[in-house]
């Protein structure tokens, strides 16, 4: 008998999630340009500021326990039915319900090689197995992922577009892979980065959760504006829906987040510009620095994710921009250790990671 409590088998063997950098050395608070987390650059929807500034008087009262005026807007907005939706304090509460419903001691998800580092953590959690697909040109391969499903596989993880890379399967590709699915094993779509796709031929997920019973999509507020607000939610079949609704803490999202997010579910322009803001510097951070004798990723997220020739490269770099106060998120974690993961940001901001990395790449 231990002479202190002991965690279930297997949680110390998971790796826990480390987040991206948030100062610089040697910089005070505020200093440094944080563009390691995906935020947004243009701030929050001023809606939804005043929104929670509004409900800031009302602090002692319980929020409404299923959000439902979120879930009605978003089903007004994204043309869903609002009943099978699910919010949850941020996509990662999301993702942990579907695999503490689905997945048990034994049973097997599949993800890809580079896929969100959320997952594997999720999957290890409830006891499953996490079982990884390699990619081609670090895009997720619908072949990879099919040949990895067994008996055994409870859920497929997708991250479309997928973080880090940005890289994504269009809507003829996510059908492919759902079409070779077996009916019991649940396809997730996590479409946290959907605001920003440009792609012509993408497809967020929603036709594809309405004419099937075992796919279901993830959507974040968090890469828009409101990551310190924690809201995702998840739109799914009914069957679904009630099955993780028994297990959802009865007031898991705040009352600030829930009125913080309808208020930019409904701020459809706020939405618009921030897009627009994205493609303009993602095309052109993109075209500088590639022409800087680096390889960048075509990405459809709010990021860019350059590729140097090797690991101490990358580190050198790295130190480069922290030197300069430009916080970027180094790519050890997934296995990328040549690269570095680059938010958009500001004008300033891109131009001053455009101007650092040149002169890094000329001093070599």
């Amino acid at each position: 008998m231990s002479d202190k409590p002991v965690p279930q088998p297997g949680i110390l063997s998971i790796a826990p999630y480390v987040p991206g950098r948030s100062s610089a050395p040697g910089k005070k608070a505020g200093e440094g340009i944080k563009l390691s987390a995906n935020e947004s650059p243009l701030g929050a929807s001023p809606r939804a500021i005043e929104a929670v500034q509004a409900a800031a008087e009302t602090l002692e009262i319980y929020p409404e326990g299923s959000s439902r005026a979120l879930r009605s807007a978003l089903g007004e907005v994204h043309g869903i039915d609002p009943e099978r939706i699910v919010v949850g304090a941020g996509s990662d509460e999301v993702l942990h319900l579907l695999a503490q419903t689905y997945i048990g001691e034994g049973d097997e998800a599949v993800m890809s090689q580079y896929g969100f580092m959320v997952y594997p953590i999720i999957t290890q959690a409830a006891g499953g197995v996490p079982v990884v697909a390699p990619e081609t040109e670090y895009c997720a391969d619908v072949d990879a992922i099919l040949a990895a499903v067994t008996a055994k596989t409870k859920i497929v993880f997708l991250a479309n577009p997928n973080n880090p890379t940005g890289t994504y399967l269009s809507a003829e590709s996510l059908d492919r892979l759902h079409a070779g699915l077996p009916a019991n094993v649940l396809l997730v779509i996590d479409s946290a980065y959907a605001e920003y796709v440009t792609a012509p031929d993408y497809g967020v997920g929603i036709s594809l959760v309405e004419r099937s019973e075992n796919v279901v999509m993830v959507r974040t507020f968090s890469k828009m504006g409101l990551a310190a607000a924690r809201v995702g939610w998840l739109y799914g079949p009914a069957h679904l829906v009630d099955a993780v609704n028994r297990i959802r803490g009865p007031f898991n999202v705040s009352m600030l987040g829930q009125v913080a997010a309808e208020a930019a579910t409904r701020d459809v322009t706020f939405t618009r510009t921030l897009r627009e803001h994205n493609a303009t510097w993602r095309h052109w951070l993109s075209e500088a620095v590639g022409s800087n004798r680096l390889r960048v990723l075509p990405s459809q997220g709010n990021f860019i994710l350059v590729l140097f020739d090797d690991a101490q490269t990358a580190s050198n770099a790295n130190a480069a921009l922290l030197d300069k106060g430009l916080i970027v998120r180094e790519m050890g974690g997934y296995g990328i250790a040549n690269g570095l993961r680059i938010s958009i940001g500001s004008e300033t901001a891109m131009k001053a990671v455009a101007v650092t990395l040149k002169d890094f790449m000329d001093m070599k």
